[in-house]
This record gives C-alpha cells, sequence and structure tokens, in this order.
C-alpha cells in the first residue's frame, strides 16, 4: 500500500491515545490488530488470557492436534496390515497432550512476535469503556497484569464466548467437564468411560478422539440426529463410522441432571418428547461413566465492558450490531465475532472475516488511511468437523434449497471411485454436490471423506464468484489428486461423471 499514514500518538500524563482498541485477543481480535497495524494505524489489544482465545488455547486448535494422534492410530489400526504396515500400537496420551501444548505454544509466541512486528501495544488485562464518544475518543480502563487507561478513537470488541454452564449438569471441572477442561494443557487422563452430553460438532469430535484413544464413548443428544444441521446422508455415514469405533449415541434425550459419584458420574434423563409438566412422573433412563464432557453450545462473553452506559444493548450476552457493517449503536464501536449478534455461525473464520470489515469501516471513517468502507457477506461460509472421516459443507442443504423454492439438481460422486483415494485406503464417503437446474449455478456442497475441509474450498470460491457446474468441470484437475473429486460430482449434476455410471442430462 501507498501512501501509508503512520499515527501520531499523543500522551496525556499516562494516557495513550490510539487510533484503534480492540478488546480481546482471540481470533477475531488478534487478525484485526493486525490488519488495522497494515493499514498504517496506532493499535492497542487489550487480552486478560493468552492471545488467541479459545480457538487457539482451548478449541480450534489443540483439539486438531490431539484428532492428529488418533487419526494416525486409527489409520494405522485400519489399514496397517493391508499396507504392509504391521507394528503394535500403545499410545502414550501424555506425550500427544505435550504435543499438544507445544503446537499451542508455537502459535500463540507466533501471534505474539507479529503483534510486535506490527508496533501494536498488547496489554494483559479486562478492557472496559468507561466513557467518551467517538468525535473526542472512547477512554478504557485495563485492569490485570497491566493496569492502564487509554484512549480511543476506535473501539472493536471481540470477546468472544465461553462453553454455556447449565445448572442442572453440576460442572464441577473434576470429573463433570467442559471442552475448555478436556482441553487444560493439564488433563492427561484417558477416561476408561466418558459420557458426552450434546452430539454437535464438539461432542462428535471428541467422542472420535477418545474413542480411538480407547474410551468407551456414550452420547446423549437432545435432537433426533446428531450434528442436525448437516445432510441426512451425511449424518448416516458419520453415525456408522463412530458406531463402529464402539460409540453409544442415544438421541431425543432430555438429561435431566448429572451428578459426581465421587468415582465417576451418573446422568439421568427422559424422552425429549415429554412435555416440560409430566417430567417428573416420566419414565427416567440412566447413564454412567468415568468422566463427563458438557459440549451443548457456548455463551457470549460481553459482561462488564461498560455497554449499558454506552446505549449498547444485548441480546442473551451478543452485542447488537448493524450486520452489513459491524458497527454497534454507540457510532466508532464495532463488534465482531462470537460476541456479536451477526447471524453468522460462531466460527473462528467468520471472526477473521468480521475483524476486517469492522477495520476498514472503522479507519475509513476516521480518514487518513487507505482503508474504504465494507459490508458483510455471509451467503458463503465453509463449515468443517474433523471427525474421521472428516465433514464439510458449504451454502444451503437439499432441504433448505426445497423450502427456498429452488428446483435442484443434485451430483454425488463417492471416494471409492477415485483412483488416488483408493491408492490411500480412504474410501469412506462422497462429495455431494446442489446446483439450480435453471442457471447450473452451485448452492450448496456437503462431504464426507478425507479432506474434505480442504475440497469444500474449491467449491465455496467458486459460490463467491457465481461460477456454475459446468465452470468445475471445465477446470482441468490435476491426477491423480483427491481434487479430482470435486470435478466428477460437479459433472455429476447432470449425468457425466466418467467414472460413475448416470443418465446424462444435457443442459
Amino acid at each position: 500500500m501507498k501512501n501509508i499514514r503512520k499515527a501520531k500518538i499523543v500522551d496525556i500524563g499516562m494516557n495513550k491515545i490510539y487510533d484503534l482498541a480492540v478488546i480481546g485477543g482471540g481470533p477475531g481480535g488478534y487478525h484485526a490488530a493486525i490488519r488495522a497495524a497494515q493499514y498504517g494505524a496506532k493499535v492497542a489489544l487489550i487480552e486478560k488470557n493468552k492471545l488467541g482465545g479459545t480457538c487457539l488455547n482451548v478449541g480450534c486448535i489443540p483439539t486438531k492436534a490431539l484428532y492428529a494422534s488418533a487419526e494416525m492410530i486409527h489409520r494405522i489400526k485400519e489399514h496397517g496390515e493391508e499396507f504392509g504396515v504391521i507394528t503394535d500400537i500403545k499410545l502414550d496420551f501424555a506425550k500427544a497432550v505435550e504435543r499438544k501444548n507445544r503446537v499451542v505454544e508455537e502459535l500463540v509466541g507466533g501471534i505474539e512476535a507479529l503483534e510486535k512486528a506490527w508496533k501494536n501495544d498488547v496489554y494483559k488485562g479486562f478492557g472496559k469503556i468507561i466513557g467518551g464518544n467517538a468525535e473526542d475518543g472512547y477512554e478504557i480502563s485495563i485492569e490485570g497484569e497491566d493496569n492502564a487507561t487509554i484512549t480511543a478513537r476506535r473501539v472493536i470488541i471481540a470477546t468472544g464466548s465461553a462453553p454455556a454452564l447449565i445448572p442442572a449438569f453440576n460442572i464441577d471441572h473434576d470429573r463433570i467437564l467442559t471442552s475448555d477442561d478436556i482441553l487444560n494443557p493439564n488433563f492427561k487422563i484417558v477416561p476408561k468411560s466418558l459420557l458426552i452430553i450434546g452430539a454437535g460438532v464438539i461432542g462428535c469430535e471428541f467422542a472420535n478422539i477418545f474413542a480411538t484413544f480407547g474410551s468407551k464413548v456414550t452420547m446423549l443428544e437432545y435432537l433426533p440426529t446428531p450434528i442436525a444441521t448437516e445432510e441426512p446422508m451425511v449424518i448416516k455415514e458419520l453415525q456408522k463410522k463412530l458406531e463402529s469405533l464402539g460409540v453409544e449415541i442415544h438421541v431425543s434425550q432430555n438429561v435431566l441432571s448429572v451428578e459426581n459419584t465421587g468415582s465417576g458420574v451418573r446422568a439421568t434423563t427422559c424422552s425429549a418428547e415429554v412435555p416440560r409438566d409430566q417430567i417428573d412422573s416420566a419414565e427416567k433412563s440412566y447413564f454412567e461413566a468415568e468422566y463427563c464432557l458438557v459440549s451443548i453450545g457456548r455463551v457470549r462473553k460481553s459482561e462488564g465492558l461498560g455497554l449499558e452506559n454506552l446505549g449498547i444493548e444485548t441480546i442473551r450476552g451478543a452485542i447488537k450490531i448493524n450486520v452489513k457493517t459491524t458497527e454497534t449503536s454507540a457510532k466508532g464501536i464495532y463488534a465482531i465475532g462470537d460476541v456479536a449478534a451477526s447471524g453468522a455461525p460462531m466460527l473462528a473464520h467468520v471472526a477473521y472475516y468480521m475483524a476486517d470489515v469492522a477495520v476498514a469501516n472503522a479507519l475509513s471513517s476516521l480518514g487518513g488511511f487507505p482503508a474504504k468502507p465494507r459490508e458483510t457477506d455471509y451467503s458463503v461460509i465453509p463449515a468443517t468437523i474433523f471427525t474421521y472421516p472428516n465433514i464439510g459443507s458449504v451454502g444451503l442443504r437439499r432441504k433448505q434449497a426445497k423450502e427456498q423454492g429452488i428446483d435442484v439438481a443434485m451430483g454425488r460422486f463417492p471416494f471409492s471411485s477415485l483412483s488416488k483415494a483408493k491408492c490411500m485406503g480412504e474410501e469412506d464417503g462422497f462429495l455431494l454436490i446442489l446446483a439450480d437446474k435453471k442457471t447450473s449455478k452451485i448452492i450448496g456442497a456437503s462431504c464426507i471423506g478425507t479432506e474434505a475441509p480442504e475440497l469444500i474450498a474449491e467449491i465455496a470460491l467458486a459460490m463467491k464468484n457465481g461460477l456454475t457446474v459446468h465452470d468445475i468441470a471445465d477446470t482441468i484437475h490435476s491426477h491423480p489428486t483427491i481434487s479430482e473429486i470435486v470435478c466428477e460430482a460437479a459433472e455429476d449434476v447432470f449425468g457425466l461423471a466418467i467414472h460413475r455410471k448416470g443418465r446424462p442430462v444435457f443442459h
């Protein structure tokens, strides 16, 4: 960028004035701070714990590090002998955890180094907006390891979310755990048996990991199906795979209570179909295990930020924003990521995206920066689930398309018919692509199988740019690769896949 303006910092006693203050150093927050510095802004980043937030410290990254250990075990157990690799497998969970901790530490250190390289001031403490306005700047108090008061001309709130704590579940962080607890650097136990409440993304990922490590896993889900947001065919494939690992999945279960018995845990449930006023007399079921993991969702962290004094409203903890600009009702204050009521999924990559939009709007409103106003577009958001096999999806599901009155054409291609997948021994699963019959434009895709999250990225890019299935089919894909499945599934939308017999429908 040319003619980048370097902000002048004015010291008024101990009070520094910044172009932008970011409260929260998770995915959205640290990303926003770096992006603003790239535009030439002087930035303060405030984080009470470690940079990287939940995702990096007790979420996405440590989970995937443990998943990598589980995947290695699974591959050798399932395919080792076939591939001529014969070995006895023994899990050293403490070493797997040490590796996971090392990965996290290195990535946190990398973010710290980047903030320093961009000359951003990082304050360790809890940030609270104590007054001000868009014209004179907002005053922010910081309490913690660093105690300070600063002024910022613009503010981005990126305080994220935390595991939901339901009183009836008696989460004691001893035997009844949250995902934060089970990913704690010092948790080095593979439970003999593990009860998981909630069969959503987090629950299924941990079920996959600990079942592979040797735990007897039982899952309790309130809804009639696990990961209910995915295509029914994908759910069926995942359920079959989890059950092959010995995981018991009990759906339509209303968990009434969980108790720590001293040597284990005991959950009491009844059917989710029982009306509330009849629960006391309903037939009960009981489930026991050594430990319990509660994975029933997350709550937004907006308490104590001083929002009420600024007239900023929240909805069940989520900060109300202009969905297009990410600005709150207080001019010059923006909210991004999990804490914002954006209507978008609570995902790290959504927070990254919102950070770019918020920074562009914040700095363009100040003037003097090479940033132009932006609006959000949540129409194409890929989602991933790291079970074995992986799951990736983007856009609409068939049910949603039908509800919107779209005449859908569907292409489906199995990994078992893909040469590279067969060479790898990864033949489970399929890729499904949905297109509008009238325009041939891609409206959604779902994949379960090896490298599904990576495959979905190509389709997301195609959707973002309004491409058709013909555009994908006309693009040369390298052979032999897993990415060929995208071309084959796109061709199959109109029955033209080469390696699968279909009925051609020329369009």
